[in-house]
């Protein structure tokens, strides 16, 4: 008998299933030598004591549970498979009716991949590409970065000033016992700067070599040791050096310092290259828009939470790498944020939900424009990954079919953003030209090649 599909809310579909004892007996058959091979029976070789001598051994309805496996596993998969059903995650199966020698009835309910109702499509460009103009401000922001890059920092003599840099040796305390990680030997501290506790900076103004000062400023509230947020702090420090921070002035041998060749053209240099972050910046904020609109006017079935809780799993393992690879810790930013894990998962839903909606809306734009990757630039990306790859293991495993898929797959939706990108925003070819052309004329200016010396 067929079985009986029923789709559920939720995204999930149920298979009724009976199969007659005649469908059941060449997984039964299998089952007992098996279990023949298994268990050997006197008198029978390995494998070939019938059914009636293997019941007697380990009782009937051990036999059809055990065959009940090999049922299962076979009618969903044919199921499936023939009535192309995108299945997320493992079936539950409930057991309906199992009795032997009688047809056996079981369901299997299982997550389902959401399906697109309404392919929002691109008529005409609708998407613009707004870029900021570069102000004056930013460009004299950048040089004053390239002039600290280049600051010398000379010990001098008398009280710390707000151009001045200090080293210290401090320790922080809460009711007289020593904070976890509060003391620091050299600790220099910018004088100019603002400081992540606020007003300390102001507390070491007019400090010489030599003074000790011992004050009590409160911790910010968003600190994210949670013991001390908002909490007195009593703070001992000890002057070690001053320095007066000395930066070069703006001129042509500061340009030149720098690798370009006056300070005219240094600052055309940086303007040109604003422009270029401002017009990049400008396109990734175009192809979100462009995105967000076409996935929030089209409509997809619900999306099941297996999937959703997948999502979730992986955009949390990307902010936690994110995190670490900036030298911080996941445990930092939850206190930081006074949220735990759980509830920063629960944040991360709305957007789980809509990046599984985008891939489901890119391959069916693929599909439907036939946008593919020829195996020939499959092969060249394969053969490039495997040229860069650091080590034998790393290279085995892009040698491998599933990695070939994933990258098939990558390939396949940059194709399909890029067919999109030139249907939705307007003057797109133009513009992606105008980035191509500013690439070789793209500069950097140099930096110091080593740290400088106290004098």
């Amino acid at each position: 008998m067929e079985p009986t599909i029923n789709q559920l809310p939720g995204s999930r579909t149920e298979i009724k299933f009976l199969v007659s004892p005649e469908e059941a007996k060449p997984y039964i058959d299998e089952t007992v030598r098996e279990m023949s091979e298994n268990r050997p029976i006197p008198g029978f070789r390995p494998g070939k004591a019938p059914y009636d001598e293997i019941k007697k051994v380990v009782g009937e309805m051990e036999i059809w549970q055990y065959a009940l496996e090999k049922i299962v596993r076979a009618w969903f998969v044919k199921t499936v498979l023939q009535n192309s059903i995108e299945t997320v995650g493992s079936p539950e199966v409930a057991v309906d009716q199992l009795v032997p020698g009688q047809e056996i009835r079981f369901t299997c309910t299982v997550g389902i991949m959401p399906k697109l109702q309404k392919l929002e499509e691109v008529s005409e460009p609708f998407v613009e590409v707004k870029e900021k103009e570069v102000k004056d401000t930013e460009v004299q922001a950048a040089i004053e970065d390239l002039r600290k890059m280049r600051r010398e920092e000379v010990i001098k003599v008398g009280a710390g000033t707000k151009e001045d840099l200090m080293a210290l040796d401090m320790e922080m305390k809460k009711d007289g016992v020593a904070l976890e990680g509060g003391t620091a030997k050299n600790y220099r501290v910018y004088l100019y700067e603002d400081h992540y506790i606020p007003k300390f900076t102001e507390q070491l103004l007019g400090l010489k070599k030599g003074d000790r000062k011992t004050f009590t400023l409160p911790f910010p509230e968003a600190h994210y040791q949670k013991a001390y947020a908002g909490k007195d702090v009593d703070f001992e420090i000890d002057v070690k050096d001053i320095y007066e921070v000395k930066l070069p002035e703006v001129n042509d041998d500061f340009a030149k310092s720098l690798g370009v060749e006056s300070a005219e053209k240094l600052r055309d240099l940086i303007k040109k290259n604003l422009d270029m972050e401002n017009r990049h910046h400008a396109m990734e904020a175009a192809e979100i828009e462009l995105l967000e609109t076409l996935v929030k006017k089209s409509s997809f079935t619900e999306v099941p939470e297996l999937l959703i809780n997948d999502e979730v799993r992986r955009m949390f393992g990307e902010l936690s790498a994110d995190i670490e690879n900036r030298g911080g810790k996941i445990e930092d930013y939850l206190s930081s944020m006074k949220k735990s894990a759980d509830q920063i998962k629960l944040d991360m839903i709305p957007q789980a939900i809509s990046r599984i909606q985008t891939a489901l809306f890119i391959r069916e734009i693929a599909k439907k424009n036939n946008i593919e990757v020829k195996q020939e630039e499959l092969d060249a990306e394969i053969d490039r990954l495997i040229s860069v790859a650091p080590d034998k293991e790393t290279k085995e495993r892009v040698s491998s079919v599933e990695y070939r898929d994933y990258v098939g797959t990558v390939m396949r939706n940059r194709k399909t953003l890029e067919f999109l990108k030139e249907k939705g925003i307007k003057n797109y070819i133009e513009i992606v030209k105008k980035l191509h052309e500013d690439e070789p004329a793209h500069e950097h200016v140099h930096g110091p090649e080593c740290d400088h010396g106290h004098e």
